[in-house]
């Protein structure tokens, strides 16, 4: 579906891209060390934030679809791209140096060896999209899986059918989290320069359920919550050949260029991130050694394959695909912390016992 692009097009989806770039970068908040962390140092300090943003999204996003203000679809469960694909990313986001969000605000901030990862990321995605590599992905997601007759079938949908079955698997998970969190003190806030790890994880999953809406009221009509896997996609095909190669989400025409409103929520990111390091005083431009560089764009290549074999990133398939209580993205979600272990040990812990 294709409309002409209008002012809250544009403006929204830099608006809730730079608010995510914002609480990113005043977070420190980058999934690859909320995951390496709790088995690098045992510190959960960022992982719980990340099961704030988790369980605000479940509970937002679903309050939201039940009220008629958003149509939210939950992911088909392909359980061997999920699984391996989100595997592959986990080891690919330590390669890397950063997940698929974080090497967005990271060089928003001033990181260079981010921007190459960037490039990777874009790489990897094109090539298994519409290159060399989508024989593979085609491959693996042709196993489906069905659940109670349903390909996209959700976590709340093995227990029974109805919203009260939904809403008491809700309350169980949000129960868990809660309980979880406290042996943290989200209540103590600390004194720091930038946001403390449950306002993070609080204003991250505001800002999920905000541009759940804004992505359908302003960018034509679907529910894309926060992604950044095939945004970035369109956002390169789009500067390169003038169209985002959109197959499921709505384009909208800027002159001669065909464009999805999810480009400009990747544009608003970075921008945040410059606006919040400026703000802070933190911005300032890094580089790394060549041999690092080489070791960031493989990975970031890695994460561009596998975030399309899993169905989407850090972001995309462990936020706003676990809010829907996808199977499949819940899956790819596991997978990613796995893959994130098992490359932490042999690149940090294997070398230090050694």
């Amino acid at each position: 579906m294709e409309q002409s692009v209008t002012f809250g097009f544009i403006i929204s989806g830099l608006i809730c891209g730079g608010l995510v770039g914002l609480i990113l970068q005043r977070g420190r908040f980058c999934m690859n060390s909320a995951f390496r962390d709790t088995i690098f140092i045992q510190d959960y300090t960022l992982l719980r934030g990340f099961f704030i943003a988790l369980g605000v999204m479940i509970i937002g996003a679903n309050l939201l679809a039940d009220m008629g203000l958003i149509e939210l679809k939950s992911q088909t469960f392909y359980p061997l791209a999920n699984i391996i694909g989100g595997y592959l990313f986990g080891l690919g986001m330590v390669l890397a140096s950063g997940c698929g969000s974080g090497i967005v605000f990271k060089f928003g901030q001033g990181e260079l060896p981010a921007g190459v990862a960037i490039l990777g990321f874009f790489f990897g995605i094109g090539a298994t999209q519409h290159g060399i590599f989508a024989p593979v992905n085609e491959a693996l997601r042709s196993v489906k899986f069905e659940i109670a007759g349903k390909t996209n079938a959700t976590l709340w949908e093995l227990f029974g059918e109805g919203m009260t079955v939904k809403w008491a698997v809700i309350a169980i998970i949000s129960a868990i989290i809660f309980v979880a969190i406290l042996k943290e003190k989200p209540f103590s806030l600390g004194k720091q320069k930038g946001f403390y790890w449950s306002v993070t994880g609080l204003f991250l999953g505001l800002a999920g359920i905000l541009t759940f809406w804004a992505s359908q009221y302003w960018g034509g009509g679907f529910a894309r919550g926060m992604n950044f896997t095939t945004p970035t996609g369109e956002l390169f095909f789009s500067i390169i050949t003038g169209n985002a190669k959109s197959i499921f989400f709505p384009m909208a025409d800027i002159g001669p260029f065909k464009v999805t409103w999810a480009e400009f929520f990747v544009l608003g990111v970075p921008l945040g991130s410059y606006i919040s390091a400026r703000i802070l005083k933190e911005f300032s431009w890094k580089i790394c050694s060549a041999q690092e560089l080489v070791t960031i764009f493989g990975g970031s290549l890695l994460m561009g394959f596998s975030a399309v074999v899993a169905g989407g990133c850090n972001i995309g398939q462990g936020l706003t695909g676990s809010a829907t209580l996808s199977l499949g993205s819940i899956s790819a979600l596991v997978g990613m912390i796995l893959g994130n272990w098992t490359m932490v040990y042999f690149k940090f812990i294997k070398p230090m016992q050694d």
